[in-house]
């Protein structure tokens, strides 16, 4: 007997350690095994896999050692409705879901399902340097990084870019053949611009319920836009309703000076053009009336993962200046989502004017599903 209620003392001193470990940010006991395996399910574009397995693993890795994450990719989230539903199973039966952290859009989805795991208590510390609207946003999903989508130009062709999306299309028809944006299920660039333009024939409460809620009835009220985007076809790449199939399309275009307009994202054409993939003449900026659309990304740890302590510790490091600093100044490119006077100051200075907390938002996840589904029926070749 008494060896059994030391048993359970020494069981409940090793839970204790590890939670309070993670509370405080710091490394899990080294008796935690190598075993501990987080498993990563990316759901997004190629560029986001690399920032996992090129970036920020490894340097995860190589401070905790003791952890061995194992990514899962899903391109641009083919396969989210059947991941959602797989999730939503293993919650509704107290299940592991075979996914302990979450990458990707369905996350917001999640969290207004009450799918994941609350964000209560002093698990994630770091989380305390993160805007609080931007953590209610997500839901009960975890923002880590962000970025927006911009208008990027040829500046030896266009010497006064559009600075209005009325500018913009207006733009498009006096220069045929000189635009693009990829399919809205192929890459977020070209979603943003046809969210845009939609937007742009709604008012402001009918965009912010698509932005908060599932609404088929204001999603009816896109035909307007519809009609917009058709009027396109003739005078875009190609002139006759064909489109890229994904972000890396539309920069392609843009490199190989094919079109001199196109919406793209601010850590893909930055990194191209780090990495001398872009001509030098390829400027971007933002335009308005409204804007294009961006934000933060989230990361979800489902609510009956077996590793959710595990996945916190992770997603705690994300927060840390440490790894923001990695997602700042490295291939990504990308957006911090804590202040910019917590990085590394030459860094810091680099996003210091960029409000995260202002960028406008996309739809919620099954109003962005449906606009990528009805954009197909109702654009190309029309």
């Amino acid at each position: 007997m008494f060896k059994n209620l030391l048993k359970k003392k020494l069981i409940s001193a090793i839970t204790f350690s590890t939670v309070a470990a993670l509370s405080l940010g710091i490394s899990a006991p080294s008796s935690q095994a190598a075993s501990t395996t987080i498993r990563l399910y990316v759901s997004a574009d190629t560029n986001i896999l690399d920032l996992w397995e090129k970036t920020l693993v490894p340097a995860f890795n190589k401070e905790y050692p003791q952890y061995d994450v194992k990514v899962t990719f899903d391109r641009n989230g083919a396969n989210d409705a059947q991941t959602l539903a797989k999730i939503t199973a293993a919650v509704a039966t107290k299940r592991d879901p075979g996914i302990d952290l979450i990458d990707g859009g369905m996350t917001t989805t999640l969290g207004t399902s009450g799918l994941l795991f609350p964000l209560t208590g002093n698990l994630l510390p770091n989380l305390k340097m993160v805007p609080k609207v931007l953590v209610t946003n997500g839901k009960g999903g975890i923002p880590y990084r962000a970025s927006t989508v911009l208008m990027a130009y040829n500046s030896k062709n266009v010497k006064t870019p559009p600075k209005s999306l009325a500018d913009v299309l207006t733009w498009i028809k006096a220069n045929p053949g000189k635009f693009t944006y990829n399919a809205p299920s192929g890459g977020g660039s070209g979603y943003s611009f046809v969210q845009t333009v939609l937007d742009s024939q709604l008012s402001a409460s009918e965009v912010q319920k698509l932005q908060t809620a599932a609404d088929k009835e204001t999603q009816a009220k896109w035909n307007k836009g519809w009609e917009i985007l058709r009027g396109l076809n003739k005078f875009t790449y190609g002139q006759n309703g064909t489109y890229p199939t994904n972000n890396a399309g539309t920069l392609d275009l843009l490199a190989k000076g094919l079109v001199d307009l196109a919406p793209v994202w601010s850590d893909q054409i930055a990194s191209a053009i780090k990495a001398g993939t872009m001509p030098k003449d390829i400027k971007y900026y933002g335009i308005s009336g409204p804007s294009l659309t961006g934000g933060p990304a989230f990361l979800g740890i489902p609510a009956t993962g077996k590793n959710r302590s595990a996945a916190r510790f992770l997603v705690n490091w994300v927060l840390s200046p440490a790894a923001q600093n990695l997602i700042v100044s490295g291939s990504m490119n990308g957006i911090p989502v804590i202040p910019a006077s917590k990085l590394d100051p030459v860094i810091g200075a680099t996003v210091s004017d960029i409000n995260i907390a202002a960028i406008r938002s996309p739809y919620l996840s099954p109003n962005a599903a449906d606009l990528r589904t009805a954009w197909a029926a109702e654009v190309p070749g029309k």
